[in-house]
């Protein structure tokens, strides 16, 4: 739209205006006015019980008429050319102790902290009255005697020696500035009685000590309380009001490298002639005087950047938004993520995220989302609390609680940890070594991956996937069916944020309650995620020393916190975490790289937790002093070493366990089977083929076929059942072997004309010494349980089958595309 286009809209909108105006005022004159007519114009009086009305004076008609007219011109004006007043003020982040976290420009690139009525205390505003305009309180707008001295001076004298402005004035004055000419002061004029007419006097007081200039780009007397004084508007005294009030009129005094002494004798000037007109008791003043001019430009309040700005984005009507923050946590907090997070960049790890969970009050006291929200070369403006990232191994403690709960594991029931193949998945520990039969608590301390997809497996990966949308991880939601086993390895995307949710759960007894940001905030319901039993159990087991992820610098050190603390590592050492909590905060603590990359000194054991621990030591000086206590609703009891079950008539050993009555397993245990041999025991016999003489009964370990397959193998000795009567014709229906290479109902893809082959791998029970492999129902080879079986197969769907030694058979079915 070209320019003249713009002009003749313009007048277009202004012309509808008048118009509307003006009928609205004529029909008013018509309708209101007409019966107070006489009255206006004449008088009435009565004579002998009739009433007469006599014309007023002319001069006193004209007057009349004058008023109106003026009364109904300025509101026309006031239609037609309405005051605009923008409420563009700067953005506030407080903590919870109401200090100043954090501050952003307004629209035009000032500090402009609006000054609420309630902060204007009576020695401010009768100090910025007396100084600026004493008659503020009675004048309507302009001070007419105030005007004519200075038009009279100026007039005179030839040049402006005084000024006329009111507050009201020099408000409209700073709402729209312009030169200083005759027509701006007519203009200035209107605006102030404009102001007067929609505006109480307070307000209008408000508006000038938010609007005043205080040199540079800083606006109103908050902001410059706050960068000069470093103190809010309530808490100024006398002289610094003064001061303040002083500023606005030769913002110059202020300026970088200016002497100050001006800007003291100017404050005791004023001070004096305040004494003189008896404002203030002479005391106060005295002291006002003598009270030191600390006077230095404050840097920008940037403390909890990467909150404010999410909480500024999420409320972006709110001028003042008070967060839950505590300011002496989040500063020590940001000077020690800052100091390690630079101690690791020789490391090539760049960067940090902390997030800190006050437990008893449900709120967030501390949040880091960078090592360094102005180091633009590591991405420091990146929110690192809001990051999705692998969690490693950090999601175990939560997966064990629920299936304690389930009535799946105890605490020294044994589980096996040797390799196993879960249709084609075939986990591995960390450390790729196997330990063999171990307790479910050394599992959970030593963070071994085999024994935590075996639970997974067990407890349903349907169904903890759901228990982990409940526990708020909206990635695992978004990415339902496309989860699987090694969600529990970190095959999945979480953020620090939810994390730290999640272990604060184990400190609220297994309620989930999300954290708040905001004072008075409303958070939603508690969620029950596990019973506050599962939840000490697993508090207790995280509270282990002796683990691999205790730090070495801290294994004997007296300062170590009393917490329970969880790591973990993610795939190519590109995220390591350490979540750790007791009753009074929940810390959850990353480090590595923005972009992903790997290090190959990146681990949660050795980069994260020794944050974690310095952070707990700074900041919870009590931790000592309290700790959970066991619920109502566990119970000891005496279980066998062997297995952790409740022991039977064959178990020497014993040890007693946690558990949870009518919940936990309660079958007995079989970790011995009993077994028909020969005299030699050379020859194992079944209840079909027993001979009537020449046997005798013996305890043989009972081991999962995958603990047998893993022995043989590993070439370890073990007790082995001896070979079956091989006379003996019965076929077995139980214990048949389990594929664990190929997957049932897998796809693969093979490429033409490279020859590739599969492999086909089997665990049997312990009896079992070969066993017969067919694809398609034909034979293609005969081998021990342990052997390696590798076939060149077609296009198209498979039967794959596997026979024992006792006639035992497994199927699956494949598929195989070449392309």
């Amino acid at each position: 739209m070209g320019f003249s286009k713009k002009v003749v809209l313009i007048i277009q909108k202004l012309l509808f205006k008048v118009v509307l105006f003006t009928t609205m005022v004529l029909d008013f004159l018509k309708k209101r006015l007409s019966p107070f007519k006489n009255q206006l114009l004449s008088h009435r009086y009565v004579k002998n019980g009739v009433n007469y009305y006599k014309t007023r004076p002319k001069w006193i008609r004209t007057t009349l008429k004058t008023i109106i007219f003026s009364f109904l011109f300025f509101v026309a004006l006031d239609f037609i050319f309405p005051l605009n007043i923008k409420d563009d003020y700067s953005k506030m982040v407080y903590s919870s102790d109401n200090k100043l976290l954090f501050a952003t420009l307004n629209s035009n690139d000032k500090w402009r902290m609006k000054c609420d009525l309630d902060e204007i205390t009576p020695l401010l505003q009768k100090t910025v009255v007396e100084k600026e305009d004493k008659y503020f309180w009675i004048h309507p707008g302009i001070n007419p005697f105030s005007i004519f001295r200075a038009v009279f001076n100026n007039i005179t004298r030839g040049k402006r020696t005084s000024g006329a402005s009111t507050i009201t004035m020099q408000v409209a004055r700073l709402l729209e500035p312009k030169e200083r000419t005759y027509l701006s002061k007519v203009k200035e004029i209107f605006r102030a009685f404009q102001l007067e007419w929609h505006f109480s006097k307070r307000e209008i007081l408000q508006l000038y000590i938010n609007l005043a200039p205080y040199g540079g780009n800083i606006e109103g007397m908050k902001s410059a309380a706050w960068f000069y004084l470093d103190q809010k508007p309530q808490t100024l005294s006398l002289a610094q009001i003064v001061t303040l009030s002083i500023i606005p009129n030769n913002p110059n005094m202020i300026k970088p490298g200016a002497e100050l002494g001006r800007l003291n004798s100017e404050r005791n000037r004023w001070l004096t002639y305040f004494a003189k007109e008896h404002i203030f008791e002479n005391s106060i003043i005295e002291d006002a005087k003598l009270e030191p001019l600390n006077f230095e430009r404050q840097s920008r309040p940037m403390d909890a950047p990467h909150l404010s700005w999410r909480l500024i984005q999420k409320y972006p009507d709110s001028l003042e938004i008070h967060s839950t923050i505590n300011a002496e946590i989040q500063h020590k907090s940001e000077e020690l993520v800052k100091n390690y997070s630079a101690s690791l960049q020789y490391m090539n790890i760049t960067n940090a995220a902390v997030m800190i969970v006050d437990n008893n009050r449900g709120e967030v006291v501390g949040y880091i989302g960078s090592a360094d929200f102005h180091n633009h070369r590591n991405s420091g403006q990146v929110d690192g609390v809001q990051a999705i990232r692998s969690p490693g191994s950090t999601l175990k403690p939560y997966l064990y609680a629920l299936a304690i709960d389930k009535g799946l594991i105890t605490p020294k029931m044994m589980i096996a940890d040797v390799p196993i193949n879960f249709d084609g998945y075939a986990p591995q520990n960390y450390d790729e070594k196997y330990r063999g039969m171990v307790t479910v608590e050394h599992a959970l301390a030593q963070s071994l991956n085999i024994p935590a997809v075996k639970i997974l497996n067990d407890y349903g990966i349907n169904q903890f996937i759901n228990m982990m949308v409940k526990a708020g991880f909206r990635r695992v939601k978004l990415d339902h069916n496309k989860l699987g086993l090694s969600i529990i390895l970190g095959g999945c995307g979480v953020k620090l944020e939810e994390l730290c949710n999640l272990f604060s759960s184990f400190a609220h007894k297994g309620v989930y309650i999300p954290s708040r940001f905001i004072q008075g905030q409303k958070t939603g319901n508690p969620t029950p995620l596990i019973s506050e039993a599962a939840s000490y159990l697993i508090t207790e087991n995280l509270t282990k020393l002796e683990r691999p992820d205790m730090p070495m610098m801290w294994s004997n050190s007296t300062s170590l916190p009393k917490i329970a603390w969880k790591t973990g590592t993610s795939y190519g050492r590109r995220d390591a975490w350490s979540v750790g909590y007791n009753r009074d905060y929940t810390i959850a603590v990353w480090l590595g790289n923005f972009d992903g990359t790997g290090t190959p000194e990146l681990t949660g054991a050795h980069i994260a937790t020794p944050l974690l621990f310095q952070l707990f030591n700074a900041i919870d000086i009590t931790q000592e002093r309290k700790w959970f206590a066991p619920p109502k609703t566990i119970d000891f009891r005496i279980v066998c070493s062997e297995s952790g079950l409740p022991p039977s008539d064959f178990c020497t050993n014993t040890t007693i366990d946690y558990y949870i009555p009518g919940v936990s397993p309660y079958q007995r245990c079989e970790h011995l089977k009993e077994v028909y041999v020969n005299e030699k025991e050379t020859m194992s016999y079944c209840r079909t083929c027993l001979p009537s003489k020449g046997y005798k009964t013996k305890y043989y370990p009972n081991y999962l076929p995958e603990l047998v397959n893993f022995f043989e193998e590993e070439k370890r000795p073990y007790n082995k059942i001896p070979e079956h009567n091989p006379a003996c014709n019965r076929i077995f229906n139980t214990l048949a072997p389990t594929i664990t290479s190929l997957g049932d109902g897998m796809e693969y893809i093979l490429i033409s004309g490279e020859n590739q082959q599969l492999m086909l791998k089997c665990n049997a029970d312990n009896t079992v010494k070969k066993v017969w492999w067919y694809i398609n129902n034909r034979l293609i080879q005969q081998a021990k349980v342990t052997e390696r079986v590798f076939f060149t197969p077609t296009a198209g769907n498979h039967k794959i089958s596997c026979t024992d030694d006792r006639g035992r058979n497994t199927d699956i079915w494949i598929k195989v595309k070449i392309i």
